[in-house]
């Protein structure tokens, strides 16, 4: 088996991966992703015990107990050039043996579930409501630099979904993966399903204009309008593709849950959008706690 060079897994003096400055057993079995570094210590707060606490750049990572189970909750950033390095990393800390630098013969699966925020596209699906993303599309081009293939329905949902928003060639080419059928089944009750579209950035490639004209005015209604079979879009954001194609790629089981801050059809904006992001916290510890080890 080759060795991973330096240049390729930078190693830091005291045996950590570089960007997220973790140590393999510095991490729990599930770990959660936020964007907001701040959201990290309003997770860990409920944790009956801390064991670590690392901080590099905007990776700010607390691993700890709830009751008997070891929770990691890790900072993201935001956008999927973080999640490429955020999830490249779980991968090595949990798959690479950082001393030979060599690929485990035995590999391990982790949970990778993102909490965050995110903006409807539904206008039945309101400010201060959860959702739970049964796939995540990504027009953000980030696993197109990676091999990858759709299975038939994603390729023929692609093409639907091509059509109808006229976004290739503009933009990138759109690709989809879904969630872990082993995670979303716990988070149904409560949350709306649905597909979240993943975008390269907030305001342009979100539909927003300020000063700047975006090249498809009509995005954010054809995202809306856009169904497939039972499937519609429900939400979009800056994250969930990254995590579901890599994941998927690397053998990891991922979801993302979404307290709804904006819902972008009926031009309205959540009063205390921090409330409902307690709220989702409270609600995942509490599914968290109930689900088998």
């Amino acid at each position: 088996m080759s060795r991973i060079a330096e240049s390729e897994l930078i190693i830091n003096p005291r045996g950590a991966v570089y960007h997220l400055d973790l140590r393999p057993e510095e991490i729990a079995g599930t770990v959660i992703t936020v964007g907001d570094p701040d959201r990290v210590k309003e997770i860990s707060q409920h944790f009956d015990s801390i064991e670590v606490k690392a901080q590099h750049r905007e990776f700010i990572t607390h691993t700890g107990y709830v009751g008997k189970k070891k929770l990691t909750v890790l900072s993201s950033g935001i956008g999927p050039d973080n999640i490429d390095i955020v999830m490249n990393e779980l991968d090595a800390l949990a798959n690479i043996d950082l001393e030979t630098r060599q690929i485990k013969n035995k590999l391990h699966s982790l949970n990778i579930i993102r909490l965050g925020t995110s903006g409807s596209l539904q206008a039945d699906i309101p400010v201060d409501s959860f959702v739970a993303s049964t796939h995540g599309l990504g027009i953000d081009n980030l696993l197109n630099f990676y091999r990858h293939e759709q299975n038939d329905e994603e390729r023929q949902l692609l093409q639907s979904f091509v059509t109808h928003t006229q976004i290739q060639g503009e933009m990138s080419h759109p690709y989809i993966s879904s969630a872990a059928a082993s995670l979303i089944k716990h988070f149904v009750k409560g949350f709306h399903l649905g597909i979240t579209v993943t975008c390269p950035g907030f305001y342009g490639p979100q539909g927003r204009i300020l000063r700047l004209g975006v090249r498809n005015p009509e995005l954010i209604n054809r995202l809306t309008d856009f169904r497939f079979g039972q499937h519609r879009i429900t939400n979009f954001e800056m994250e969930t593709s990254a995590i579901y194609g890599l994941g998927k790629l690397l053998g990891h089981n991922c979801l993302a849950i979404n307290a709804i801050v904006a819902n972008r059809v009926q031009k309205e904006f959540s009063k205390d959008g921090k409330a409902t992001i307690k709220k989702l916290i409270t609600k995942f510890l509490e599914i968290f706690s109930e689900m088998p080890s």
